[in-house]
């Protein structure tokens, strides 16, 4: 294991192999070889198998995440298991908290949750399931299963100037 400068770590377990870089990690388990940071903050609960990334700017919170899966930057998990080899997008979000109680999320290994994505719990994401950026997930995603819930963008030519002045 690696610890690099500016790494905060209390109460951890952390396996062999693994590298830190600026991150602050409490009451957390890390499995072997996996990449945290930098400036990852990984809270109590947080629990990763090996090979796990946790880029920059990502925080967990009671989380289990399963080997070989990725979150690169700008995420935050909480109150999820997230299965093997999955892909949490830049600016995916985990809406955990309705404002009367912790909620839990499952994602299904293999699965992609794509940039800017709300998984809003309870929700269940199955096997391989492909969510497309900047889609609200709010119920059960079948195994597989397709998602897109967007907006379509519309334009409205020369409204820009009239909307400033």
């Amino acid at each position: 294991m690696t610890i690099y400068p500016n790494s905060y770590i209390s109460n951890s377990i952390i396996g062999k192999g693994t590298k830190i870089y600026s991150s602050f990690i409490e009451k957390s388990t890390i499995g072997s070889c996996c990449l945290i940071g930098p400036f990852a903050h990984l809270r109590a609960g947080t629990k990763l198998a090996d090979a796990v990334k946790v880029g920059n700017f990502c925080e967990t919170k009671n989380a289990q995440i399963g080997s070989h899966t990725k979150l690169a930057h700008l995420a935050y998990v909480g109150d999820a298991v997230i299965g093997e080899k999955c892909n949490i997008g830049c600016g995916a979000i985990f809406v955990n908290y309705n404002g009367k109680s912790k909620q839990m999320s499952y994602v299904g290994n293999g699965s992609f949750v794509g940039s800017n994505v709300n998984v809003i719990a309870p929700v269940k994401i199955g096997n391989g399931a492909y969510i497309c950026a900047g889609t609200t997930v709010d119920r059960d995603v079948a195994d597989n299963e397709f998602v897109i819930g967007r907006v379509r963008q519309e334009g409205k030519e020369g409204r820009a100037k009239k909307y400033l002045n």
